[in-house]
């Protein structure tokens, strides 16, 4: 099983000019001169490629980071390798106070933790990248600072927590197994 509770390093996505980065979208995430490559165990060193300020995250990140961003994070594309480069790198989570509607589904179709903080833009400053993140996706607890600054997120929903646990989508499907899932079918 899957931990509800994750820990790790953060790396807050700021603008050059200091402000939380906005709609980051999936050739930011993941450039278009990469789609070549279809083994996902590749994709990682060239997340966040494409942009401003981040070309080298991906040689910086670590299992188990944290990523923060803004608004409408995964705009775009229905690009899958804009979820799958963090998979690559092993990335525990991202929290955004929104994200791109196709990006969201297929994070969470992929088992990347996604976190929602409607409100995120009014207290980003109050995160530096570097420092401990501790998440509970079930409470949609996120708490800095030694555990002394903490704020509510939008937490897991139940669907989204079974996807999460199973590891993705089509493992979920397995466990559901042959279930008649529409009563109303016949075989």
């Amino acid at each position: 099983m899957r931990p509800v509770q994750i820990q790790g390093r953060l790396w807050v996505l700021r603008t050059p000019e200091g402000n939380l980065y906005d709609d980051i979208d999936t050739d930011m995430i993941f450039h278009n001169r990469y789609l070549h490559i279809t083994d996902v165990a590749q994709m990682g060193c060239y997340a966040l490629d494409n942009l401003r300020g981040w070309e080298d995250f991906a040689q910086k990140a670590q299992p188990g980071d944290i990523v923060m961003a803004g608004r409408n994070f995964g705009s775009g594309s229905s690009r899958q390798q804009a979820v799958d480069c963090f998979r690559a790198l092993d990335i525990g989570a991202i929290v955004a106070e929104s994200f791109g509607a196709i990006y969201k589904r297929n994070a969470i179709n992929s088992g990347l933790p996604i976190i929602i903080k409607h409100d995120l833009t009014e207290i980003y400053d109050m995160f530096t990248t570097g420092e401990l993140l501790h998440i509970d996706l079930s409470a949609g607890f996120i708490a800095c600072r030694d555990l002394k600054t903490w704020f509510i997120a939008q937490p897991f929903s139940q669907v989204q927590m079974d996807i999460y646990q199973a590891g993705n989508l089509f493992a979920y499907g397995k466990q559901l197994g042959t279930r008649n899932l529409c009563p109303n079918h016949r075989s």
